[in-house]
């Protein structure tokens, strides 16, 4: 069994399957675009969940030492560890100097 093709035909067959290889890139590219932007929302997110309880947390075991707590010590100590740790914090984010960019290999800089 023999097929017999036209060179139009041929050409045909090949552009569709171009179409389709191109139609398949645009998909995947858009997906990936869309669950990037979906990951940075999420981040947002979590991370402002994050920063609620740990204050929340910090806040909580300072009333305790302050109400309950008659050492002086503990309490300045009790007071001072949540500066330090946002003064950590504070600094770093403020330093950033580039947004999270995505390299895949192969990429040029």
């Amino acid at each position: 069994m023999t097929v017999q093709l036209s060179p139009e035909q041929v050409l045909a067959g090949f552009g569709v399957l171009v179409a389709l290889v191109w139609v398949w890139r645009a998909g995947s590219r858009r997906a990936r675009r869309a669950a990037e932007a979906a990951r940075a929302g999420s981040r947002v997110v979590s991370l402002a969940g994050r920063v609620l309880l740990t204050a929340g947390c910090l806040v909580g075991v300072q009333w305790l030492v302050i109400t309950y707590v008659d050492n002086l010590t503990v309490l300045l100590v009790v007071l001072s560890i949540p500066d330090v740790i946002a003064a950590h914090v504070l600094t770093r984010a403020l330093t950033v100097t580039e947004l999270g960019t995505t390299r895949r290999p192969g990429d040029r800089r």
